[in-house]
């Protein structure tokens, strides 16, 4: 009888499998981890409360006992997810909100590297006593959005920024090293190249001498740190590799937000109000994509792609779920998070997760438990708690269509410079307006009406003033 596994969906029959001998425990595990009966129970596990503002960084340690997060409100928290206790909190020093924070692997958790958009690089070290001391590593002129930590490394680690540069940092070192300015690819040597804001930093975890940053243009870059010169002023930016969707190569609309590396290598890579796709590692188009002709790029297969989301309002992250990476994580504008099978791209759970945005997910090393974070105040933590498996909702066609169309709709916008006077004239006058009637308000109306008033007249938000968390919140 043949009893090699066949990739069945249903975990349960690994689990008879080895109750008759038939299997490993390891491979028991891991094999009913990855099973869809499981990832279609995914529900709401607990709400982990403490910030004051939106949240936007939440990560595992390497263990996966502990959890850190990182806020508007400038604090980093470490939990003990499990129970829902928030282990101590510590003021980062940042000067705008935090946007990453990791747990440096090997340091029994005790040094915690933060980015933010105050360009800042930080490091908490925990103390014997309990406090925190933070310094300063590094700095970037504009946003810094991601962090990379060198696999199993508790010394390195990577920054990339508005800037277009991407850092180097050695804890055992008192200096950062700018490896890097990365700038767009040009046609021929006349042109002069622009910068390239960045917004993402990823190291492939098979091979860590490879790491892959996306930003305001349309392709993912890989670069191997061993070609790097370590002295950015005189290293031109030379990736050794380029990975880009065919039909947005040249499409000055589109930047990425997020990447991600699986296991075996292929890079996930979101983009910002269009699609997420999956590349596999030797199909780039090398190191020069604007030299390839189109005969040759007709070559080229296209990327598995994941639809239904929708990515603009904020630097919105994605990521892979389970043992092997069989599934891929995203958040959405319409704040729900999509699930889908990474072979295929099915659509297997749609769930709400956020009254605004989803912005980031981070899975769980070992067990099939992922966080998310997004406008609201709370880290969430989801995990097989549906005592059935819940079909896709009623209204998936309609909610993934709506993304769609709104896709559409501002795809078709164009922004003038006389479109652009009209809008900010149109806030003006409402501004003025708006100050105006709080001038000629009667006494008997409330502080919170004036706040929701405010908020919306303003901008900031377009949800009521009960909403958690909106008028602190920055969506960017």
């Amino acid at each position: 009888m043949d009893w090699s596994y066949k990739g069945a969906k249903d975990g349960f029959t690994e689990i008879y499998r080895r109750e008759m001998g038939f299997s490993r425990p390891r491979n028991v595990a891991r094999r009913f981890s990855a099973s869809q009966v499981l990832v279609k129970r995914i529900n709401l596990y607990q709400k982990l409360n403490g910030h004051q503002g939106c949240v936007n960084a939440v990560e595992f340690n390497s263990t996966g006992d502990l959890l850190v997060s990182g806020s508007d409100d400038k604090q980093v928290i470490l939990w003990n997810w499990a129970t829902g206790s928030k282990i101590f909190s510590y003021s980062s020093g940042h000067l705008d909100n935090i946007f990453q924070t990791r747990i440096m692997p090997f340091t029994d958790d005790q040094r915690i590297v933060t980015s933010s958009a105050d360009g800042q690089v930080r490091l908490g070290q925990v103390l014997e006593g309990g406090q925190v001391e933070t310094k300063r590593l590094g700095k970037h002129q504009g946003r810094v959005y991601k962090l990379a930590v060198e696999p199993g490394s508790p010394h390195i680690l990577y920054s990339c920024g508005e800037d277009g540069f991407v850092q180097h940092f050695d804890l055992r070192s008192s200096t950062a090293t700018k490896l890097f300015y990365c700038s767009s690819f040009t046609q021929n040597s006349k042109q002069s190249p622009n910068s390239i804001k960045l917004n993402a930093i990823v190291i492939d975890p098979r091979n860590p001498y490879y790491f892959a940053v996306g930003g305001s243009d349309e392709y993912a870059r890989v670069y191997d740190i061993r070609r790097c010169h370590w002295d950015a002023s005189t290293n031109s930016d030379s990736p050794v590799n380029a990975f880009c969707p065919h039909k947005l190569i040249e499409n000055k609309d589109v930047h990425i937000t997020g990447m991600a590396y699986s296991s075996s290598s292929e890079l996930l890579v979101s983009y910002n109000d269009d699609l997420i796709y999956l590349f596999e590692k030797n199909k780039g188009l090398g190191p020069s994509p604007l030299s390839i002709s189109p005969e040759d790029l007709q070559k080229h297969e296209d990327p598995h792609v994941y639809v239904g989301h929708r990515n603009l309002e904020t630097i919105k992250g994605v990521n892979f779920f389970g043992p092997n990476d069989e599934y891929v994580l995203s958040g959405s504008d319409c704040g729900h998070i999509f699930i889908w099978e990474k072979k295929g791209g099915k659509l297997v759970r749609l769930m709400v997760g956020d009254r605004h945005v989803v912005n980031q997910l981070e899975p769980h090393p070992h067990l099939p438990i992922f966080a998310t974070c997004g406008i609201e105040k709370s880290v969430k933590l989801w995990s097989p708690m549906a005592s059935d498996v819940p079909p896709l909702p009623d209204n998936v066609e309609k909610i993934m269509e709506s993304n769609r169309q709104g896709r559409e709709d501002h795809s078709r916008i164009t922004l003038t410079p006389d479109f652009i006077m009209h809008v900010l004239r149109l806030q003006r006058r409402q501004t003025l307006a708006y100050i105006e009637r709080r001038n000629n308000r009667a006494d008997f109306e409330s502080d919170d009406e004036d706040e929701d008033e405010e908020d919306r007249v303003l901008g900031f938000s377009d949800a009521d003033a009960s909403s958690e968390g909106v008028g602190d919140c920055n969506i960017s």
